[in-house]
């Protein structure tokens, strides 16, 4: 919880220059916002022996943002992950079309139904779930333009979001040591670079702690609905692409 506070501290105080930048409509920062929801995640779920990190890009509009939790549809955050219900401010900020709604909100984020979903299929319970893997989104930012359109922290400038994304590289290696993570999974091939720079690695092979522990690191498809790895085959080759993935780094 303290490595989430100092990420969000910064990522505070980063917003205003992203949206000077002019790439950047509205920024703002469910580590902030939605603190009461993320504590609850991290209490419950964060110290029961995962040593296999799911590693996320950032919040989108109606799953983090709403929830604060990675990957975050609400129902998901409601029924399996047993976040209770805070009652949250929308920050002043915030796109005018993208009210914080929190668990409440009837609109699903599809990327995280199919993560949890799939993880409460693999595993069954959060207990079991969470005593082989947790996830972490890098960034923490919800970023949005002028529409309302979902920004991905890779179509900014370097200049511009690199100090934030190095922010997010400390804080990462810090969830590993705190953990004792020996396997990073990438949702999607962003992710994974990020954690590959992180641990100082190139495409294949392992990073290393500042311990001099090893990292293995790889990826999975991303369950995004733009994706078409993710729907194909309504969603069936996603799931084998990610449990393959789980089996894999764990056997």
């Amino acid at each position: 919880m303290d490595a989430a506070q100092r990420l969000s501290t910064i990522c505070d105080e980063a917003i205003p220059r992203l949206e000077k930048g002019g790439h950047v409509a509205h920024a703002t920062n469910p580590l902030d916002y939605a603190w009461s929801h993320h504590e609850q995640y991290i209490q419950q779920w964060g110290g029961l022996g995962a040593k296999t990190l799911l590693l996320g890009m950032n919040p989108g509009p109606w799953g983090m943002a709403q929830s604060g939790v990675p990957f975050g549809s609400t129902e998901m955050a409601r029924t399996f992950l047993n976040i209770d219900e805070r009652s949250l401010l929308t920050p002043p900020n915030a796109h005018p079309k993208r009210p914080i709604v929190g668990l409440s909100l009837e609109r699903q984020e599809v990327s995280g139904r199919r993560l949890w979903g799939l993880m409460k299929t693999l595993y069954g319970t959060p207990e079991a779930t969470f005593s082989n893997i947790f996830v972490v989104n890098h960034c923490p930012l919800l970023l949005l333009g002028e529409r309302g359109q979902n920004i991905t922290p890779d179509k900014l400038p370097k200049a511009l979001i690199e100090p934030v994304l190095e922010a997010c590289d400390d804080h990462l290696r810090e969830v590993v040591n705190i953990l004792g993570i020996n396997r990073i999974v990438g949702v999607g091939a962003y992710a994974e670079k990020r954690a590959r720079r992180a641990f100082n690695t190139g495409k294949t092979g392992p990073g290393e702690t500042a311990n001099g522990r090893q990292i293995k690191i790889t990826a999975c498809w991303h369950p995004s609905p733009a994706s078409p790895l993710a729907n194909r085959n309504e969603g069936a080759d996603w799931r084998e692409n990610v449990t393959n993935v789980l089996k894999e780094m764990t056997g």
